[in-house]
């Protein structure tokens, strides 16, 4: 989604405002999610209970910022439907926010893996299910 997002200039837009998805909450929950994979690969390798809740506390913000760009894409992918120009339309495509093109089922399964993934990290980082 992050390419996406760029390569149909959401960066760009936003100077115009046509984005609804500011680029520090776009990059920081990239960012953040990123840090936080690399944490808890550490955690996989070192075993070290302070690893897993670094990473627990890393992706907590991720989620926020997971759900804020979730509410800000929601009312953008309700437009889809009412927008009257064609959806291949040259002219009108500087007026579509990049994160329009996002797939649904995309959006639906990151959702899902996301809140799979923070769950499995907060139940590994309380003992939870270890041998």
């Amino acid at each position: 989604m992050l390419g996406t997002w760029i390569r149909r200039g959401g960066i760009r837009q936003q100077q115009t405002g046509t984005s609804r998805l500011p680029a520090p909450v776009v990059f920081g929950h990239f960012a953040l999610a990123a840090i936080g994979l690399v944490v808890w690969i550490i955690y996989l390798v070192a075993d070290k209970d302070a690893l897993a809740w670094t990473a627990f506390g890393l992706l907590l913000p991720v989620a926020l910022l997971g759900f804020v760009m979730l509410a800000r894409w929601i009312p953008v992918y309700r437009e889809r439907a009412t927008a009257g120009a064609p959806a291949g339309a040259r002219g009108a495509e500087g007026a579509v926010p990049a994160e329009r093109h996002f797939p649904v089922p995309v959006v639906l399964a990151h959702g899902l893996l996301a809140v799979a993934t923070l769950v499995l990290v907060l139940l590994t980082a309380l003992g939870i299910g270890g041998g």
